[in-house]
C-alpha cells in the first residue's frame, strides 16, 4: 500500500474528447524510457535506501538543536528551500522550535527575520552544494557578521549542508569547524529533498524522516515496474500533451497542507524539462509551464479559465481521504432553505464534494485531468509523493530526449549576476551585457 492512488481515467479519450489515446508508438516510447531509467545512474534514486549510515547523526543533531535552541533558520534557495517548506507545511510542527526558511534576499524581509531573532538561541543551516549561490552566500556572510558582532562563535550557531570536498561552503566549513552534512555529488538541488538538505530541517521540526524514506522506497518499487507504472503514465500523458500544445501543467491540491507541494513541483517540472536543446544538440525549445492552484480557493479565481479557456492545460488534483482533524457544520439558520442542506455536514465532506464538482466540470468541458489521492497526510505518503514526482520528471525527460538534470538557463543568470556584482574574472561577461542594445525611452512610461 503506497498511501497513494492514481486515477488517469479523466485524461483518456474515452472520458473527455480532448483526452489521450495511447498508440503502439507511445507504448514504445514508454518502454525505451523505462529501459533508460533502469540503466541510468540517477543519484536521487539511491536516497530512499542508501542513507542508514547518516540517519542517526541527523536525528541526534536535530534533537540537540531542538533542546538547545529556540529558532532554526534555513539559508537556501530553490531546491534547498522549496522542499523543506513543502514538507514542513504538509506534516506540521512537531517540536517546539521556531522554523524559518529564508529563500529570498528582499532586504526588508531579511531585516524583519534577522532583527527578531535572539542569536544566542538560534541555529542556522546554510544549504548550497557549490557555495557559489550568491543569494545564499550573501545571507551566510550577513549572519556571520551578526554572530561576530554579538560575540558568538560561528561553529556554535551554524550547520553546513554542501558538497563533500568541493566548493566555497565546503572550504568555509572546514576552516571554521562547522558541523557538516553532505549532499551527494550526483544529486541535484531540486532532487535533494530526501537527502540531508531536507531531512535535517524535517527532523528538527520533529518529522519522522525514516517514514519519509520508507514511503519513497516503496514508491521506487511502484515506479520501477514495467507495467502499471504511475510515474511513467503521468509522464507519458504530459509529454503527449506537450505534443498537442498543452503546455501548462496545473497542480491543484485540495488540502491546505499540500499547498506548497505545488511550489516544489513547479521547480522540479519547470527546471528539469524546460530546455532549448535535446541530447543530440538540436534546438527543440521544449517544456511545460507548471501552475499552482489551491482547492477550493482557486475554484473562485482560476477554474473559469480551466473550463472555458484554451485547451492548453492538464490539471492534476491532489486529494486526501482522511484529514487529521474534523469540523462539523452546526445546524444554524435552518430557516434559510438555500443553506439548510449544509447543516450537520462536515467540512471534509464539503471539501470532497467541491473537488468532485470541479473534476466533473472539467470533464463536461472535455478537459483532461488526473487525480492523486493520499489516504492521509503522513510522513510515508509525503515521502511517496515527493519521490513519485521525481520519478515522473525523470521519465518525462527520457521521453523528451533531453537532459533532465542540468539547468543551463539558470546558470546563465548566475553568471550575469556575478558580472553585475563585480566578481573578478567576469569582466568579459559584463562587457557583453553592456554591449546589448540600449533601451529606447519611448517604451518607458510613467
Amino acid at each position: 500500500m503506497s498511501g497513494l492512488v492514481f486515477d488517469f481515467n479523466n485524461a483518456m479519450a474515452g472520458m473527455v474528447s480532448h483526452g489521450f489515446e495511447i498508440q503502439q508508438s507511445d507504448e514504445a516510447m514508454v518502454a525505451k524510457a523505462h529501459s533508460a531509467m533502469q540503466e541510468g545512474q540517477m543519484g536521487f534514486r539511491e536516497l530512499p535506501r542508501g542513507q542508514e549510515d547518516i540517519l542517526d547523526d541527523i536525528i541526534d543533531t536535530a534533537r540537540d538543536v531542538s533542546e538547545r535552541f529556540d529558532n532554526f533558520v534555513v539559508l537556501g534557495i530553490g531546491g534547498s528551500a522549496l522542499g523543506p517548506i513543502a514538507v514542513y507545511h504538509a506534516l506540521g510542527q512537531q517540536s517546539d522550535i521556531n522554523f524559518f526558511v529564508e529563500d529570498n534576499i528582499d532586504p526588508e524581509r531579511l531585516n524583519r527575520t534577522f532583527g527578531g531573532l535572539d542569536l544566542q538561541k538560534t541555529m542556522f543551516n546554510v544549504v548550497t552544494k557549490s557555495g557559489k549561490t550568491s543569494e545564499t552566500m550573501a545571507q551566510m556572510m550577513t549572519v556571520a557578521g551578526m554572530l561576530e558582532k554579538a560575540g558568538l562563535k560561528l561553529s556554535d550557531h551554524m550547520i553546513a549542508t554542501t558538497d563533500k570536498e568541493n566548493g566555497n561552503l565546503a572550504l568555509i566549513a572546514r576552516k571554521e569547524g562547522l558541523k557538516t552534512f553532505i549532499l551527494p555529488s550526483n544529486v541535484g538541488g531540486r532532487f535533494s529533498e530526501l537527502s540531508p538538505v531536507g531531512l535535517l530541517p524535517a527532523a528538527v521540526c520533529g518529522i519522522d524522516i525514516r517514514g519519509l524514506l520508507q514511503g519513497a522506497a516503496h514508491m521506487d518499487e511502484v515506479c520501477s515496474r514495467e507495467q502499471n507504472n504511475p510515474a511513467a503514465m503521468f509522464a507519458l500523458l504530459h509529454v503527449m500533451g506537450m505534443q498537442r500544445d498543452m503546455n501548462i501543467s496545473v497542480m491543484m491540491p485540495y488540502a491546505d497542507s499540500l499547498k506548497f507541494m505545488s511550489d516544489w513541483y513547479a521547480q522540479i517540472w519547470a527546471e528539469s524539462l524546460g530546455k532549448r536543446v535535446d541530447n543530440d544538440g538540436n534546438e527543440v525549445f521544449v517544456g511545460q509551464t507548471p501552475v499552482g492552484a489551491l482547492g477550493v480557493t482557486d475554484q473562485h479565481s482560476q477554474v473559469q479559465l480551466y473550463t472555458e479557456g484554451p485547451f492548453d492545460k492538464i490539471v492534476t488534483f491532489l486529494k486526501v481521504d482522511k484529514f487529521a482533524s474534523e469540523l462539523k457544520i452546526p445546524k444554524a439558520f435552518e430557516y434559510v432553505q438555500d443553506i439548510a442542506f449544509l447543516c450537520g455536514k462536515s467540512f471534509s465532506e464539503l471539501m470532497a464534494a467541491e473537488q468532485s464538482a470541479t473534476e466533473y466540470a472539467l470533464c463536461v468541458a472535455d478537459r483532461p485531468n488526473i487525480s492523486i489521492t493520499l489516504s492521509e497526510v503522513d510522513a510515508f505518503s509525503i515521502g511517496a509523493l515527493l519521490y513519485f514526482f521525481e520519478m515522473a520528471t525523470a521519465y518525462a525527460g527520457e521521453m523528451m530526449g533531453i537532459n533532465t538534470f542540468d539547468q543551463p538557463g539558470v546558470e546563465e543568470g548566475k553568471l550575469a549576476t556575478f558580472a553585475l556584482m563585480g566578481k573578478q574574472g567576469f569582466e568579459e561577461k559584463k562587457a557583453q551585457m553592456d554591449a546589448l542594445s540600449k533601451k529606447q525611452d519611448k517604451w518607458i512610461m510613467q
